[in-house]
């Protein structure tokens, strides 16, 4: 029988400011750094899956990119969706899709660390 994958079990974004990235994490969306880091990169205590923002890998050029992770969709839960969207609001980052109704709740797509498009839902 062939062997199957459970599923992602770690998230991360390429960045080239990696304290930059971290901060606007912490600061923005509340995230708090796991006890453990690899080397360079930090790592969140989130929630099934440990997220964290790292470093650009060998090889990897974001600057022709017209937005980092075109194609990816990451998604991340919270209590209040509404809340959070005014707080972002509240401190200048950009709204790339406004509030809607999702399967998993109130939902709305945002401008993360370095220009990558996050969606937060719940609440």
């Amino acid at each position: 029988m062939p062997v199957a994958v459970d599923g992602p079990d770690f998230i991360a974004l390429q960045v080239h400011d990696v304290e930059g990235a971290a901060a606007f994490c912490e600061q923005h969306l509340g995230l708090r750094r796991a006890a453990v880091s690899p080397p360079h990169a930090v790592v969140f205590d989130t929630e099934p899956v440990p997220f964290a923002v790292r470093p650009l890998l060998p090889g990897v050029s974001l600057t022709d990119a017209a937005r980092p992770g075109l194609g990816v969709v990451l998604w991340f839960r919270t209590p209040d969706a509404h809340q959070l969207h005014e707080q972002l609001v509240a401190a200048g980052i950009k709204i790339l899709a406004p509030m809607t109704d999702s399967p998993f709740g109130p939902a709305f797509s945002f401008e993360g660390p370095e220009g990558y498009t996050l969606t937060a839902h719940g609440g």
